[in-house]
């Protein structure tokens, strides 16, 4: 297993974040009384026992799971 960091940035754009969304994101990370504890938390955990490579791959594949299970609304 490489121990070279993979690269984030360059190659072919699969997802794309708008400026809201990462916006909402950070807010909910940092500012949601219920929420940004248990963010807080688990960011922690994952800088603490992943390295970069594993936590990119932790990211990318939340997202991707996020996009594909998209909940549809109830009728």
């Amino acid at each position: 297993m490489s121990t070279e960091p993979v690269p984030l940035t360059g190659g072919k754009s699969v997802y794309c974040i708008n400026e809201f969304q990462l916006k909402q994101a950070f807010t909910l990370a940092s500012d949601d009384p219920e929420s940004s504890p248990k963010i807080q938390r688990k960011i922690k955990e994952l800088e603490e026992n992943f390295n970069r490579n594993e936590q990119a791959a932790i990211a990318f594949v939340i997202i991707d799971r996020l996009l594909n299970t998209v909940k549809k609304p109830e009728i």
